[in-house]
């Protein structure tokens, strides 16, 4: 499941950063079309999730994934055809689908086939398959691309890594599961896990740092440092930071501490996106990455794990799905306050509410959410 993993994290990131260059070359558009075109990726997925939520865990899940890897494989082979940039956002919006699908399917599998003894450990090397493709997959993309100049062959890359990833899923071996009855036909809880509402609120707001972060961090290391070719240092440094903390917390979560460890990554991203908002020099802007990453690594596989523990076993998938969700309308959220405030107020102000931001969700989860994830843990 982390082989399947990696492959689908690695078939998009590879893919990423480049997409902009390939469709204003090929098809002479502008930013504001690059973005309309590239955004339908990411609302297709987080509209499927909730309803991939309760197809996992209402069918066998997996046969349930393999579907889902097979379309996702599948859509790569689309972008060949796509002759116009109408063609090309159609493909690409579709392609969001089967991706906002399978990443909740594929978590979910993992969860099933891990031991329970082992869960929570387990869960936090399984999110170094997300991490380690992030960390490999732009700059092999940008590399092979120097290299070939071909988009052409990027895109039989990534169908190639899809396809790895789909046969990964083929031979997986899950425990059985007891079919569950007694469910109501149709409820919120099938499409949202309504018991872990704070948890899914107080995900946001670390998302939305997020999202106001990493879209932003070129152009202002660009314009403020001079920083042109530092990008690539700074996500290597914070994908190492993402890394190492959850080898390092992979004890304390075997042992159950969820809520402590949460709380341990909030605080360290707190220092970190502190440090981004100041950066008084070149020095802390690289320092930042390396915090926020230890940080995160930290936080969000002990969240993933609270949103499982307060969730009935039939309602994984609900649950990764609700914490997925969750994460991406921080995302998008903070990706467009962040433009607003960047154009408008200046850098300064956007990565300010930023930092006020992570400390406001370190400071809910202190005095609120702790209690609230203690008082409806089932396992």
């Amino acid at each position: 499941m982390m082989c399947s993993n990696f492959m689908l994290y690695f078939s998009f990131y590879l893919l990423s950063p480049l997409l902009p260059i390939y469709l204003a070359d090929r098809f002479q558009a502008d930013k504001d079309t690059i973005g309309l075109v590239l955004s339908g990726y990411v609302i297709a997925a987080l509209l499927i999730r909730p309803f991939s939520g309760f197809i996992v865990d209402s069918f066998d899940r997996k046969k349930v994934l393999m579907l889902f890897f097979c379309l996702f494989f599948v859509c790569f082979a689309g972008y060949f055809g796509a002759v116009t940039l109408l063609l090309f956002a159609i493909v690409r919006t579709f392609h969001g689908l089967p991706f906002g699908a399978t990443t909740v399917a594929n978590s979910t599998v993992a969860i099933d086939v891990l031991p329970s003894s082992r869960r929570n450990e387990g869960i936090g090397y399984y999110g170094l398959s997300n991490n380690l493709a992030m960390a490999i997959a732009p700059s092999a993309g940008i590399w092979v691309y120097s290299l070939t100049d071909s988009f052409l062959f990027l895109f039989a890359i990534s169908l190639v890594a899809a396809g790895l990833g789909f046969y990964c899923t083929t031979t997986v071996r899950i425990p059985e599961r007891q079919k569950v009855t007694g469910r109501p036909p149709m409820s919120l809880d099938h499409f949202f896990l309504t018991r872990a509402w704070l948890m899914a609120l107080n995900i946001m707001l670390f998302g939305l740092c997020w999202g106001v972060m990493s879209n932003y961090v070129a152009i202002y290391g660009k314009e403020v440092f001079g920083i042109t070719n530092g990008t690539g240092v700074f996500f290597a440094l914070l994908s190492i930071g993402l890394v190492v903390s959850r080898l390092y917390g992979a004890k304390s979560l075997r042992e159950g501490h969820l809520a402590e460890n949460a709380l341990q990554g909030a605080l360290i991203s707190t220092v970190g996106y502190t440090l981004f908002f100041l950066s008084p020099a070149a020095w802390a802007y690289y320092a930042s990455a390396l915090l926020i990453g230890l940080g995160n690594g930290r936080m969000y596989p002990a969240f993933l794990n609270m949103f499982i523990a307060v969730a009935r076993h039939d309602q994984r998938g609900t649950a990764n799905s609700t914490i997925l969700v969750s994460w991406d309308v921080g995302m998008g959220f903070g990706i467009l306050l962040g433009g607003v405030l960047i154009e408008y107020v200046g850098y300064s102000a956007a990565f300010g509410v930023t930092a006020l931001s992570q400390l406001t969700g370190a400071l809910l989860l202190l005095f609120v959410t702790r209690r609230f994830f203690a008082s409806r843990r089932l396992r």
